[in-house]
């Protein structure tokens, strides 16, 4: 089957909102600096009101991948929930204003579409307070497995492992995708995701997953050790390909070749981090789809990165494409 889209991604439908803090504000909200929580929405809506202003765009981990990879030229479909109100309208309107497909109903009479609450610091580490909202009631109902099968490459994110049926949307999406001979690739998202479901994500990974994006603490946290090496080693016998990235230090490629080192892309000032980790998948899937190497690849993904953080916000602000080319790729 000829693929019509290069890159599929289901994930949660997030609203960010994105402002500058400092520590105090950190101390005074009991926020753990760089951590990722869940509020429910009486946090979210105080949290809010004491936020400085900032910057309200679409978000969420998938969603901003697949807006890298549409941002790379290449053909994107995206799969989330998002409520029948405002922000829901806004995330639709975004995701759709950079060229990707999305169709997904949204939900009526239940909770508000999701919003992220993300204070940086000047350092650039972001401490985010998520409202899941409308993005965990994702079903089964909401994939079309037409249009996975469509799609070169399937990118699934682990904050949906969550709730039991996006989970069971993630298998429907997953079935499609290997009956139609795709790859699935999966984001392992958080620490917190690895320790509250290890044993089932280590299955699904054995039985689904052929490239698997992870950082550091993520992989430790998987094979439950404080050793890289032993967590690689663990990684590189369960997937075809493993993308972990080290931060400053750059990012390693896992397969059966053996291991790449890649090196992160120089950027001026690290001014906010959200969003490395997702701009990082969609340059190495932009890689994989259009046939490079597995080093190329990870040089997109670094390059992507790089961008990302060298301004506020999670997605690209200068076309993935154009740096792509002007870096020979």
């Amino acid at each position: 089957m000829t693929a019509r889209y290069d890159v599929a991604a289901i994930g949660n439908a997030i609203v960010d909102v994105i402002a500058e803090a400092d520590d105090a504000f950190l101390a005074a909200e009991a926020l753990d600096k760089g951590s990722m929580r869940l509020v429910d929405e009486d946090r979210a809506r105080d949290l809010y009101s004491r936020m400085a202003p900032g910057l309200e765009t679409s978000g969420g981990s998938a969603a901003n991948t697949i807006a890298g990879v549409a941002s790379f030229g290449l053909k994107a479909l995206y799969v989330g929930k998002v409520a029948a109100d405002p922000l829901g309208e806004i995330f639709a309107h975004d995701i759709k204003a950079i060229g990707v497909d999305f169709a997904t109903p949204p939900l009526a009479g239940g909770p508000a579409t999701a919003r992220c609450l993300v204070n940086v610091t000047p350092d650039g580490e972001r401490t985010m307070c998520t409202f899941l909202g409308a993005s965990v009631e994702l079903t089964p109902a909401d994939v079309d497995p037409a249009l996975i099968e469509a799609a070169r490459i399937l990118y699934l994110e682990g904050y949906l492992f969550d709730p039991p049926e996006a989970r069971r949307a993630f298998e429907k999406a997953a079935f499609a995708a290997k009956a139609a001979g795709r790859s699935i690739a999966l984001s392992l998202s958080d620490a917190f995701v690895v320790e509250r479901h290890r044993e089932a994500l280590l299955a699904f990974i054995d039985a689904e997953v052929d490239i698997l994006f992870a950082n550091e603490t993520e992989l430790l946290a998987m094979f439950q050790t404080n050793r890289l090496s032993i967590a690689k080693e663990a990684l590189a016998g369960r997937v075809k390909i493993g993308a972990v990235t080290l931060g400053a230090e750059g990012s390693v490629i896992l397969s059966e070749g053996g291991e790449i080192p890649v090196p992160a892309e120089p950027v001026a000032k690290a001014v906010d981090t959200t969003g490395a980790g997702d701009q990082y998948a969609a340059g190495f899937l932009a890689g994989l789809a259009g046939g490079q190497g597995l080093g190329s690849c990870g040089r997109l993904g670094s390059l992507a990165a790089a961008e990302v953080i060298s301004h506020f916000g999670p997605r690209p602000m200068t076309p993935l494409a154009e740096l792509a080319a002007a870096r020979g790729f």
